[in-house]
């Protein structure tokens, strides 16, 4: 499988500039559902959110610069980060794209039609996993969603009957269970403001808490303490925020054997050479497991338009129709090649059209 590998810089934000690679294509190859080359002097496409979609879209960035030549940028500001960014309103200093390890929540979607921002047109682009990884030389670990939940959460039970709350007093994997390792617990895992972080809370957290029998009752006598209890990650420097920078834990895992890391499929995939995943329900996470819907942390990935501004700049549609092209998302094309897991046919259907005939999504 090849391999595209961001570094440095890189890993933050991507702008394509200059002159594009390769012939380009001429205006036939536009009405056939291809982008049209776009002169290099037009205003360039930003695009903001999540670190998970960041080398998805970067590729495609890359791709469609080769052919048309526009400019584009790419930052990594997390998914919430590009939500907000995205919703503050219309206009050129404004994101014309955000992109989300997660589906938009009906908060951001509302406040987007408070500022404006009311024809967005949402695509899923495909399929990623949550990956609890760690050094190749270091010791494997086939992980239960309950013991990620005892590892992590700020608050556990003092026992499975028990539901009195105690804070996190587990210090080595081997702590919560003896089968496991006596290596440290010590997760670099996304910060609040990452869709992973809200996607690792909402599946692999409440999947883990839901295990305490008395922690599934309370979820079904008062669901938003059951959220407390399974959303609080602890603060005692076990699980340490590390920003949006997926590429930068990679070298701080192999440096760190004792440490795991938490993200996106993707990043595990390109640096198979250098990490491996931790196996969950004794499943472990790869490409064909997380399409078959048998990993248990999977989640869907997106981006939204701003309907807004493709009136007013040239080659926003053009981006998402290179994005949405069998070519590029479909089996085989050049995202897969570089982790992402396509929906089923239908579906790629559906969101292409979505992009083909600007139809805006709601709430």
């Amino acid at each position: 499988m090849k391999k595209m590998y961001l570094t440095g810089a890189t890993a933050l934000t991507l702008i394509l500039t200059g002159c594009g690679g390769g012939d380009k294509p001429d205006s036939k190859n536009s009405e056939a559902g291809k982008p049209a080359p776009v002169a290099a002097e037009q205003t360039e496409i930003r695009i903001v959110g999540s670190s998970t979609v960041y080398p998805f879209s970067t590729k495609v960035a890359q791709e469609y610069k080769n052919k048309t030549g526009q400019n584009v940028v790419v930052e990594s500001t997390g998914s919430g980060g590009g939500h907000k960014l995205f919703c503050e309103g219309k206009g050129p200093s404004t994101p014309d794209i955000t992109n989300s390890s997660r589906r938009q929540k009906k908060s951001e979607f509302d406040l987007c039609g408070e500022k404006g921002v009311s024809d967005i047109i949402e695509v899923k682009i495909g399929f990623d996993g949550i990956v609890l990884a760690n050094a190749l030389d270091a010791t494997p670990l086939n992980l239960t969603s309950k013991q990620i939940f005892q590892a992590f959460a700020k608050q556990v039970p003092m026992s499975d009957s028990d539901c009195t709350l105690q804070d996190n007093p587990y210090k080595t994997w081997a702590d919560i269970d003896t089968s496991l390792p006596a290596t440290t617990i010590e997760a670099y895992g996304p910060p609040p403001t990452s869709g992973t972080r809200d996607a690792f809370v909402e599946i692999a957290m409440e999947g883990g808490a839901k295990q305490f029998a008395c922690l599934a009752d309370l979820r079904n006598a008062d669901k938003n303490s059951f959220k407390d209890v399974s959303h609080t990650i602890r603060e005692d420097g076990k699980w340490i925020d590390s920003g949006e920078n997926d590429n930068a834990i990679v070298g701080t895992l192999v440096n760190t054997p004792s440490a795991l890391g938490i993200f996106g499929f993707s990043f595990l995939d390109q640096n198979a050479d250098q990490i491996k995943g931790a196996n969950v329900d004794d499943i472990e996470p790869t490409f064909e497991n997380i399409a078959a819907g048998d990993y248990a942390i999977s989640r869907s990935l997106f981006f939204y338009i701003k309907k807004d501004h493709v009136a007013t700049k040239q080659g926003i549609q053009d981006f998402a129709l290179e994005f949405t092209s069998e070519e590029s998302w479909g089996p085989g094309g050049y995202l897969e090649e570089i982790g992402l897991v396509s929906l089923p046919d239908a579906e790629r259907a559906s969101y292409r059209a979505a992009v083909e005939n600007l139809t805006g999504y709601h709430q």
